[in-house]
This record gives C-alpha cells, sequence and structure tokens, in this order.
C-alpha cells in the first residue's frame, strides 16, 4: 500500500467536496436573486393595477331569484 497515493486521493477528495459546496452556495445565491427579482415584478403588476371602483349603494344589496 502506497501511503503518499492515498494522501494524494484524500486531498483531491476534499478539493472535489469544496467545489461543490461552492457551486451550490452559488447556485442557491442565483435561486434568492432571481426570487427577489420575481417579487419585485410581481409587486410591480400589482401596483399597476386601477383601483376597484365601487359600486353604488343600491347595487349589489340585493338577488332577484326567481321559481
Amino acid at each position: 500500500m502506497n501511503v503518499g497515493s492515498i494522501g494524494g486521493s484524500v486531498s483531491s477528495v476534499s478539493s472535489t467536496l469544496s467545489q461543490a459546496r461552492t457551486g451550490d452556495a452559488v447556485g442557491i445565491l442565483v435561486l434568492k436573486k432571481a426570487i427577489d427579482i420575481q417579487a419585485q415584478s410581481a409587486l410591480q403588476l400589482l401596483q399597476a393595477l386601477p383601483a376597484v371602483a365601487s359600486n353604488p349603494s343600491h347595487l349589489g344589496s340585493s338577488v332577484d331569484v326567481r321559481v
């Protein structure tokens, strides 16, 4: 058994895991930014909607039903 090759393998695995964690962290940050942008866009759309006009008091106070 070559001890030097085991040390190199451990180092390689450690480096790969570190890169994977960094990639995952970057992916999460990009996702959070995309969610923030989408939330801002949705808020702008909601604010762009016209105000709801209220009906006169005689409308909507009763329902006509025919049997």
